[in-house]
């Protein structure tokens, strides 16, 4: 299992994140570019994508998701492009309004939770609807697990043949109001995938100053990681992050401190059941 290759995704900017949070974090379209591939350079081979307004609101905007796509597949060559279908974008339908472009992958929240000052509302039909949405077009999703509940559900979905793909769960911890970053439910949950789904791959994402040890606790165990400016904008509590790069960086000398090589975009294409473009 040590030796399995570690597939790192780099969370470039989410949502919430501002330059006044930390200069780093790239806002337009061009400077998402650029930031993915310094990533990506540095070992990163998932983009997970979200858009924002000049202003650096979020948005769901198809036009600005095309446009990152077609920037990424110029030059990051062989890197998986995800797309958020995340609720802090838009409502309703309008998060899978960028899912015809086709990436290689989506995020899939597949039911509700608190978040620090709101409830991340997934309605079943709502969750069918995006499900359905990547099987037309051939995105294969990944589910977004803020709760034991939802990897329950995201393995229900892929046995009645409703996910597109291979089946991919994120376990996300330490969202204030959420699941806690807590190693016991950790554990749980991986003993919970290895019995349910034992052959579908996973990571981990730690949120703030959760992101280190998340990366250690689900490298160590054979898992995949996250990082990137979205979740945590430093280093360490006095410390901002030069970059995302920086973060991926990070990323992979835990990696190599516990003998995981880091995985080409090969690899992670064919770990998650992907197909291996021309580049």
């Amino acid at each position: 299992m040590t030796q399995k290759p570690c597939i790192i995704c780099v969370a470039i900017t989410g949502s919430l994140p501002q330059k006044s949070d930390n200069p780093a974090v790239p806002i337009t379209v061009s400077e998402q570019i650029e930031s993915t591939q310094a990533s990506f350079e540095a070992g990163a081979t998932i983009a997970h994508c979200h858009v924002r307004n000049d202003d650096g609101t979020p948005t769901s905007d198809p036009e600005k998701f095309g446009r990152l796509l077609e920037g990424l597949n110029k030059y990051c060559p062989g890197m998986i492009v995800q797309f958020s279908t995340g609720g802090r974008s838009g409502a309703g339908k309008e998060r899978g309004g960028s899912l015809p472009l086709c990436p290689d992958m989506a995020s899939l929240s597949v039911g509700s939770t608190n978040f620090p000052t709101r409830t991340y509302d997934n309605p079943p039909d709502l969750v069918d609807w995006l499900a359905a949405e990547m099987t037309k077009y051939g995105v294969t999703a990944e589910i977004e697990a803020f709760d034991l509940s939802h990897i329950h559900q995201a393995v229900a979905m892929s046995s009645a043949g409703k996910l597109p793909g291979k089946l991919y769960v994120q376990f996300v911890m330490g969202v204030r109001n959420s699941m806690p970053a807590d190693k016991d439910v950790f554990n749980y949950y991986v003993k919970t995938m290895q019995r349910l789904a034992p052959s579908a791959e996973w990571c981990a994402a730690g949120i703030g100053r959760h992101q280190l040890e998340l990366n250690e606790w689900s490298i160590a165990v054979g898992g995949h990681a996250r990082t990137g400016l979205e979740d945590n904008v430093r280093l360490d509590r006095n410390t901002l992050a030069p970059s995302n790069a920086a973060l991926v960086a990070r990323t992979a000398e835990i990696c190599h401190n516990h003998d995981r090589p880091v995985a080409t975009w090969a690899e992670a294409r064919s770990l998650l059941g992907l197909s291996q473009p021309a580049v």
